[in-house]
């Protein structure tokens, strides 16, 4: 049986290389072809003699996967580049999903590695300290591929079970409404004064992140770069002179302190 060729599904976290893990390193030094969003691959600041890049423009994941589903079966060992962690709406679904529902013959030679990152909700919560600390959940606001009346009813479900919350695609170019709906259904179970951050562009120029009250979230505050997380019932604010710090204690919840 022929050796099957790498298809290194890679996560290179949001944005500055010193979170790039070194087996995400080890698997683009071995990779001969790098796919990706082309903004992606301007982030890498590895070395790319002997490399071939096929930058593609944003969106197009299912073109992407398919070159490097396509070049790993010619033979190729091939990098296909998400930034964050690749399994976090991101780029691993999608090859998946294509292995599973549009199999090739030729990509019975390919042998899809997820190698995992750095996401933006685990670099936003050590910016603002330690909010996930306790149950949280992770839901995408986008409904490009999501019916948003099933977005609607899983926000709801998480506001009433009382979980810490990371957004992710909280608005792009063409929407906004779908914030001030989770602002909406989130006061339906929340204090007004809940801690919410807003983290832009984490680890990359322009980076901000935003400390605030559920009361005070507004549409114009998020665009396609950022992540909004909103606290529980217990999640507070910690302040020591200059800083401040969003931290969720498990103990207040009936739970023994780690």
């Amino acid at each position: 049986m022929n050796r099957r060729v790498p298809l290194y599904v890679v996560g290179i976290g949001p944005g500055d290389q010193s979170h790039l893990s070194p087996a995400a390193t080890s698997a683009l030094e071995e990779a001969s072809d790098w796919v990706g969003y082309s903004y992606y691959l301007e982030l890498l600041t590895l070395s790319r003699a002997g490399k071939r890049c096929h930058p593609f423009a944003l969106g197009c994941e299912e073109q992407r996967a398919r070159r490097a589903l396509e070049l790993a079966a010619s033979g190729h060992p091939t990098a296909l580049i998400s930034s964050g962690d690749p399994g976090i709406y991101a780029m691993a679904e999608v090859v998946f999903r294509l292995l599973d529902h549009f199999p090739e013959p030729a990509w019975r030679q390919v042998e899809p590695v997820v190698v995992p990152g750095i996401s933006a909700m685990q670099l936003a919560a050590a910016r603002l300290g330690a909010p996930l600390g306790d149950d949280f959940c992770v839901v995408s606001l986008s409904d490009l591929h999501t019916p948003w009346p099933l977005i609607a009813r899983r926000l709801r479900a998480v506001a009433q079970a009382d979980l810490v919350l990371a957004c992710y695609n909280p608005a792009s170019r063409r929407r906004h409404w779908q914030l001030g709906q989770l602002k909406e259904i989130l006061l339906d179970y929340r204090e007004p004064g809940t801690p919410v951050a807003v983290a832009r562009k984490l680890a990359r120029p322009g980076e901000r992140l935003q400390r605030l009250q559920l009361q005070e979230l507004e549409p114009q505050m998020v665009d396609m770069f950022s992540l909004v997380v909103v606290g529980n019932s217990v999640s507070r604010w910690f302040r020591r002179e200059e800083q401040c710090w969003l931290y969720t204690p498990r103990h207040e919840q009936g739970g023994e302190p780690a």
